[in-house]
């Protein structure tokens, strides 16, 4: 059985999610398994997961997903680098994975690993540090300078699911892994417009409409099992702890925001966010605030969360430290009796399992737990604190057929 990776937030699972799990598997054949790298609660766009872990893993799994693994949120709440490396890695240390499958708006490869090549080159810092001194944005600074220096082949770089898979080719490489990266073309929309297939339509646009309160208008968008469970489930909202993150940026100190991952501190940052935290009196204000090109908002809202969540750069280890398991299917569990002989991190379907690790796993595992207790402050009724330690991963197990 050949496995194919993936790494997705899911936040929700839809209809291009679906559509990108049965051309992967069709690519590669059809009694492939479908192996899912996922965030947990937090988001690299610096938000909160609009439902549960558990749930997104069953949609998931629901959707043609075998096995759905954790993302940690040191991982998944970071600049797509950060985000990439943790994911590849994870995929890496299970030891089965075959493909690494993702997402772009490009649908080859080529362009793709030469952006990752030059971002790799030794001429690449000098002609970024040129484009920023020019006053632009890291993202656009970054494109500018992989445009200069190899040509049109540079624009993939101005969409944001290219970047990431750019990344995940920069993390292949740079690991050596001995997985084969292959790339599916999004269909029918880019990640923040609906396109022109009337059954495709972003994230972005869904959770807003979940926010709303218009389930009926998602339904199209959706697998049918989704659309059920989604009339069950509440959404997470960030907009029900905005006065506890505001309370938390005013208690901070220029230090404590130099702590924070990516806080740059040789650029003056940390002392900016301090003032802005005294001056602003709502979330929105505080990024008005802070925001410049330099800065740009996705940067300033995940280093918000991180200050939320009481993370610091010291919080997140060089390498992911074990393999956290979601939920699975019967195909799933065929695929974690053979990780028992090829996985090089250890691998965690109970909460229990936490005490067998060692004292920086351990100390991960908390971080997470906490993360999770204050995700739960999320709701419009807040849930209790603990669902980390006490929430086994989902059990899909059926006859494939």
């Amino acid at each position: 059985m050949k496995i194919a990776g993936m790494i997705a937030e899911y936040n929700p699972f839809h209809n291009g999610h679906a559509w990108h799990i049965a051309e992967t598997r069709r690519a590669i054949g059809g009694e492939s398994g479908i192996l899912c790298v996922m965030s947990g609660h937090w988001t690299q766009g610096g938000d909160c997961a609009i439902f549960d872990k558990w749930t997104r893993a069953t949609f998931a799994l629901e959707g043609g997903a075998d096995l759905v693994l954790e993302l940690p949120t040191v991982w998944a709440a970071s600049s797509a680098e950060h985000f990439a490396r943790g994911a590849v890695e994870t995929l890496a240390a299970c030891g089965v994975v075959d493909f690494l499958s993702f997402g772009s708006e490009c649908g080859t490869l080529e362009d793709l690993r030469d952006a990752a090549t030059c971002l790799d080159s030794e001429g690449y810092p000098a002609a970024l540090k040129g484009f920023l001194r020019e006053g632009m944005s890291f993202p656009a600074a970054r494109a500018a300078a992989v445009r200069d220096r190899i040509g049109a082949a540079g624009e993939c770089l101005s969409h944001p699911n290219n970047n990431l898979g750019v990344e995940y080719l920069r993390a292949l490489m740079r690991m050596s892994a001995r997985i084969e990266p292959m790339t599916i073309k999004r269909h029918g929309c880019t990640h923040h417009a609906a396109g022109e297939d009337a059954a495709f339509l972003p994230a972005t646009a869904l959770r807003k409409m979940l926010r709303e309160g218009t389930p009926d208008e998602v339904a199209p968008f959706v697998r049918d099992a989704t659309e059920l469970r989604l009339r069950k489930e509440t959404c997470a909202d960030l907009r029900h702890v905005e006065r506890a993150m505001l309370a938390r940026l005013r208690g901070m100190s220029a230090a404590d925001f130099a702590a924070l991952p990516d806080g740059g501190v040789a650029e003056g940052l940390p002392e900016r966010l301090r003032r802005c935290a005294r001056q602003a009196c709502g979330v929105a204000e505080f990024l008005a605030h802070a925001k410049t090109k330099r800065y740009p908002h996705a940067r300033l809202r995940r280093l918000l969360l991180w200050a939320f969540l009481g993370l610091t750069a010291e919080n997140r280890p060089p390498h992911p430290l074990y393999l956290r398991v979601l939920g699975s299917n019967a195909r799933g569990h065929e695929i974690l009796r053979r990780m028992k002989g090829t996985a090089t991190l250890p691998v965690l379907t109970k909460p229990a399992h936490v005490k067998n690790l060692g004292q920086e796993a351990q100390a991960l595992f908390r971080c997470e737990a906490r993360a999770t207790d204050l995700y739960a402050l999320c709701f419009p009724n807040p849930r209790p604190c603990g669902l980390e330690w006490h929430s086994s991963p989902v059990d899909a197990a059926e006859d494939l057929g």
